[in-house]
């Protein structure tokens, strides 16, 4: 594969965000101390104090174990209130809350961290870890009631009789959940399970026809989604709750088509501007996912965060360097997205006339961006001309645009391997053809439809077939409609 140098190969985003965040995590001052001792804990083991932050971990603190088996964890400032833990041997093995009180000790041991947890100095913890041994306690209920569905899975009467049962331990966790939210409005815990807590679906509408509405469960999920989720809440921010709904939102409840997922990052978007480090991260995310996304049109998500919220100054957080990198970015993306129509090149052939892309007839062009020197070229050219003689008669053509400017070595290495489709280049490269469509390696495939719109890019030459057939039996669809 040959590189150039026009245009970056992975997310600037991400390390730049990274380095922010590490710098935002100081909090007032003020500081903390938590005693930690673990019955059973070797002498000198290092344990870390880590916290959630989104959708990554970072390391807060260090400590080495005495005798006892005794950890001190301590700064002189504070930290964000959120949901930590604390990791040894590289497992996080327990976690707790940091909110108010920053001056705790917890006893435990290492044959049931939660069983033998005691907590002093923070009422917080005290109530995590009722909860905690409280859901564990139901947790032991439900198991034999699994495995005795699974025996008993053919027996409609001894499965709803179990299903019944498993409903009811369901039902009384959700009771105590909200009975805890109801008593300690505000806290963490209960801003978490608020957070986590799923909108009541109503009995569906019936439609004109008298039937029921099947999809109307989904839409309203849907449109609830974020109603219990408390966007001016940061410490929200310092749990992997945010992360995770957010994840889900986008993954399992949008269409996965640009349009649809733009609408739905705008939603979170603008939720999170109740708070600043909250919508901080979620605009960061949301454009640095879809920047490097491997799936095929979703940098069209990267090109509307940055439209909507980077270059309409909104991003507070970024620097003018970066701002222009991400402006620029998306602006050489723009014209060359999925559904645009191509932009049009003129070039020379061997024989250095003029060929213009919009004058090339046929019902599929393959753009082929290659050079005659790369390696993964020399694997994919041949691949390619297979292919391209068996679907020529499918109306099919190669333009094939070589991207480097020395004539002689590029005609040889055509007529040694009888490349017989289209083949030009840019002899003084005047056109900027790799700006233009985004060329930083080679070789690259763009598929364009009879209109020279732009309906797949950057494919695999084993990936062409399935979708050209693809997109043959979407015309037949389509004229049958």
């Amino acid at each position: 594969m040959k590189y150039y140098p026009v245009q970056m190969q992975k997310s600037f985003l991400a390390l730049f965000f990274i380095l922010l965040s590490l710098f935002s995590f100081a909090a007032d001052d003020g500081g903390y101390t938590i005693k930690v001792k673990i019955k059973g804990l070797h002498k000198d083991s290092v344990c870390y104090l880590a916290n959630d932050y989104g959708d990554k971990q970072f390391i807060r603190d260090t400590a080495r174990a005495d005798a006892s088996g005794q950890l001190v964890f301590s700064k002189k400032e504070k930290l964000h209130g959120g949901i930590y833990f604390l990791v040894l041997s590289k497992h996080r093995i327990f976690d707790f809350l940091v909110d108010n009180q920053q001056n705790f000790s917890m006893e435990t041991d290492t044959s049931d961290y939660v069983k033998y947890m005691k907590i002093k100095g923070s009422e917080d913890n005290k109530l995590f870890y009722e909860y905690m041994n409280y859901i564990s306690s139901r947790q032991k209920e439900v198991e034999p009631l699994q495995a005795q569905f699974k025996k008993v899975k053919n027996s409609k009467d001894s499965t709803k009789m179990i299903r019944d049962k498993i409903s009811k331990i369901d039902k009384e966790v959700k009771t105590y959940k909200a009975d805890f939210v109801k008593k300690h409005p505000g806290t963490l815990q209960a801003r978490v399970f608020s957070a986590m807590t799923e909108p009541e679906i109503p009995e569906a509408p019936k439609l004109s026809n008298g039937r029921t509405d099947s999809t109307f469960g989904f839409k309203y999920l849907r449109a609830h989604y974020w109603d219990n989720f408390d966007f001016s809440d940061e410490r929200l921010l310092y749990s992997p709750i945010l992360f995770n709904k957010m994840k889900n939102f986008l993954d399992n409840m949008t269409y996965p088509f640009p349009d649809s997922i733009n609408a739905a990052v705008d939603i979170i978007a603008e939720k999170a501007k109740a708070n600043k480090e909250v919508f901080k991260y979620v605009v960061y995310w949301i454009t640095s996912t879809y920047e490097t996304s491997q799936i095929m049109g979703m940098d069209a998500i990267f090109v509307h965060m940055a439209e909507k919220y980077y270059m309409t100054n909104q991003a507070y957080w970024v620097d003018s360097a970066s701002l222009a990198k991400i402006t620029q970015r998306a602006l050489t993306l723009k014209p060359i997205l999925i559904n645009k129509y191509a932009p049009n090149l003129t070039l020379k052939d061997s024989s250095l006339r003029d060929v213009t892309l919009y004058d090339v007839r046929a019902k599929f062009t393959i753009l082929y961006f290659w050079d005659y020197d790369c390696s993964h070229c020399k694997k994919a050219t041949p691949k390619l001309l297979e292919w391209y003689h068996k679907n020529k008669p499918k109306g099919v053509e190669v333009v094939a645009i070589g991207t480097e400017t020395n004539a002689e070595p590029w005609k040889k290495y055509i007529r040694e391997n009888k490349l017989d489709w289209i083949n030009i280049f840019d002899p003084t490269y005047q056109t900027g053809f790799k700006k233009t469509y985004d060329i930083y390696s080679t070789p690259v495939i763009y598929v364009l439809d009879e209109n020279k719109k732009i309906i797949a890019k950057r494919l695999d030459v084993d990936q062409l077939d399935g979708f050209l057939e693809h997109m043959i039996n979407q015309k037949v669809i389509d004229k049958t409609r």
